[in-house]
């Protein structure tokens, strides 16, 4: 919980803010590396996997979304977080 509350905090938009796409994306990416890690341990996890799958899903639409209405938050997020496209 602490995790999450300073990720929100790192990244929010305004003083209010808990759920614009930017603090999505960061908690998403930091969910997927959480559950990428797990699965370099544990192969044979396929519930996992698709969880894992469907978030990286989700970070990419928003990532889209991002891109289309406000490029310039998208390549400051997307510099802070280190992703690449």
């Amino acid at each position: 919980m602490e995790g999450k509350s300073k990720t929100i905090e790192d990244f929010r938009v305004h003083e209010q803010d808990t759920g614009s796409a930017d603090v999505q994306i960061a908690l998403l990416t930091q969910r997927i590396n959480h559950l990428t890690e797990h699965l370099q341990k544990n192969r044979k996890d396929h519930s996992s996997r698709r969880g894992l799958l469907m978030m990286v899903g989700q970070r990419r639409r928003l990532l889209d979304y991002l891109h289309n209405t406000d490029i310039r938050r998208y390549q400051s997020l997307t510099k802070k977080l280190k992703l690449r496209r």
